[in-house]
């Protein structure tokens, strides 16, 4: 016997993703996200790699950042989630942008995800073994790494990264932002 869910079941139904993450009229969960690439003054980006606890064998690298809490400013979400992660301060007056958006769908945890996401840069100085006391349990599960990589040394790596257009974007960003932001559309990850 099959039954049909209201959008309100489907809504309260359990997930692995956490409370931020809403279903869509499509069915899809989704949530807005806060992302900032973090240059040191010779152009690299601070990048995390991580994996999806379904998919161990899989993992790719993508820029600090993470969901938009409650009344939170797409900037104060940046702010926070570069503390959390990285243990870098910043102020919401630091973050350059924003220079990028994208829709990025993606299956994790076994759903399918769609994040709205917007990108700022900062630059910070370098900083070596950035500090991971500030990850929930979840990220010290899932997040394996960050590194300071170069858009060359991001290009010849053999991992995956996200967004597909990130090495051209810290190009760009090494050279000056130009005050363009760049629109990416719907990626598939």
């Amino acid at each position: 016997m099959t039954t049909e869910r209201s959008g309100a079941e489907e809504t309260a139904r359990a997930s692995s993703l956490g409370a931020d993450w809403t279903v869509g009229p499509d069915g899809v969960r989704s949530r807005r996200a806060a992302r900032v690439i973090l240059l040191d003054d010779a152009g690299r980006a601070l990048l995390v790699r991580g994996h999806d606890a379904d998919q161990p064998e899989r993992s790719w690298w993508f820029t600090v950042g993470g969901g938009i809490d409650g009344d939170e400013t797409a900037a104060e979400a940046a702010v926070r989630e570069v503390r959390e992660e990285t243990g870098i301060v910043l102020e919401p007056a630091q973050l350059v942008g924003p220079v990028l958006t994208r829709v990025g769908i993606f299956d994790f945890f076994k759903e399918t995800c769609r994040q709205d996401e917007v990108f700022y840069a900062a630059v910070v100085p370098h900083v070596d073994g950035p500090d991971r006391t500030g990850w929930t349990d979840d990220e010290r599960e899932l997040l394996d790494e960050l590194a300071w990589l170069s858009a060359d040394e991001l290009r010849a790596q053999p991992l995956e990264y996200f967004p597909t257009a990130l090495p051209d974007v810290l190009d760009q960003l090494a050279r000056g932002w130009d005050g363009a932001v760049r629109h990416l559309g719907t990626e598939h990850d």
